[in-house]
């Protein structure tokens, strides 16, 4: 058996994990997989290394279901457990922001195609590629993404795994000019085997189960319950608190946001880190691409002083509200309370509707990146 098989089972016989039988037929698929790239490459005949055939390339996955049915769960376990050294794993929003970055880099070198270059660059030292929560929202990524990944897969035979909510042939639909997107479909359909993932259990709303999610007024019990709230989400001992990492996530061109801890789609934040200081939307965007789930602590009654505070703390919202993100917080009052009187308090109204109704069942069934 299988390393991964068997941390699956182990989470099931704990009591962590139902027994689902679309789950365990991923895994299954995903244990094949890591066979074929730990095994040693196969011998070529005279003629075939004359001819530069290459030897057969194993299938990707492709894993796509609801939110809450772990699917960024299975793709720890594969990276995890994948006794290859060659491997890397990687939320899909943050590799954009990269591959953006190379590209801008490549056109100052010279005036040709900067693809073939930059999934080179990528590709250097890596034969498995983990992307967690695939998603495009932008014409920009929608116009590369087909020639990156053809000369990722096809030029320099990277083995591609990924998560997503959506079906390969419902990504970036009702796109702009997405008649272009559709050769990234179909190599998506040639290349890797699509593995449906809807299962009766939503474990991230299971673990949320019975908890609030909005903490008031802050204090000592407030804070062991948004505490409590990460270490359900993450599966991370609380008594290994004091590992959690922080993380520089890419804000934009040579700029990023240190999040004090990052785990497992999970962020924790500060008020005061996220709103007294100057952040602009890229920042609440950035952040809400990458987190399924962030905690933000000692959110204060704002007065008129506070106008700006209470501007960004908007700003946020609207972020994290309009791509589906979870919010946990502690905070000094309920939200009807938060900025009763200043400059934009009657626009605040609409951000109180949004938290109120960022607590509801509905919204935390929702998925990540979902309007």
């Amino acid at each position: 058996m299988s390393g991964l098989v068997a941390r699956y089972d182990a989470l099931i016989a704990a009591g962590e994990l139902r027994r689902d039988p679309e789950q365990r037929a991923a895994i299954l698929r995903l244990a094949q997989l890591q066979d074929e790239l730990e095994a040693p490459p196969p011998k070529q005949g005279f003629f075939a290394k004359l001819k530069g055939e290459k030897p057969p390339r194993p299938r990707g996955v492709y894993m796509y279901g609801d939110v809450g049915r772990g699917k960024s769960m299975m793709m720890d376990l594969f990276h995890d457990t994948l006794e290859i050294e060659a491997k890397r794993r990687v939320h899909f929003h943050e590799f954009m922001l990269e591959v953006d970055q190379r590209i801008r880099e490549e056109r100052k070198k010279e005036a040709g195609d900067p693809i073939g270059p930059v999934a080179k660059q990528l590709a250097s030292g890596i034969r498995c590629l983990c992307f967690d929560e695939m998603v495009v929202k932008n014409t920009a990524d929608a116009m590369i993404m087909s020639r990156l990944f053809t000369a990722l897969i096809e030029v320099e035979d990277v083995v591609v795994v990924t998560t997503s909510n959506r079906p390969p042939s419902d990504l970036y639909k009702d796109g702009i000019n997405r008649g272009l997107f559709m050769p990234f479909i179909h190599l998506i359909e040639a290349e890797l085997d699509t593995l449906t993932l809807n299962g009766p259990t939503d474990y991230r709303l299971q673990r949320l189960g019975g908890m609030d999610v909005w903490y008031s007024p802050t204090g000592d019990e407030a804070t062991a319950k948004a505490r409590q709230a990460f270490f359900r989400l993450t599966d991370y001992p609380p008594e290994d608190a004091a590992h959690v990492t922080g993380y520089d996530l890419p804000v934009g061109e040579s700029r990023t946001l240190w999040v004090p801890k990052s785990l497992k789609g999970v962020a924790v934040f500060s008020f005061k880190r996220l709103c007294e200081q100057p952040r602009g939307s890229s920042d609440f965007l950035a952040i809400a691409r990458h987190y399924h789930t962030v905690i933000v602590v000692g959110i204060p009654i704002m007065g008129p002083e506070m106008r700006n505070e209470a501007q960004r703390f908007t700003t946020l919202i609207d972020a994290l509200y309009e791509n589906g993100v979870k919010l946990v917080a502690t905070a000094d009052a309920e939200p009807a309370n938060l900025y009763p009187s200043g400059d934009g308090a009657f626009e605040f109204d609409r951000t109180v509707s949004r938290l109120m109704e960022m607590q509801s069942a509905d919204y935390l069934a929702r998925g990540h990146g979902e309007q």
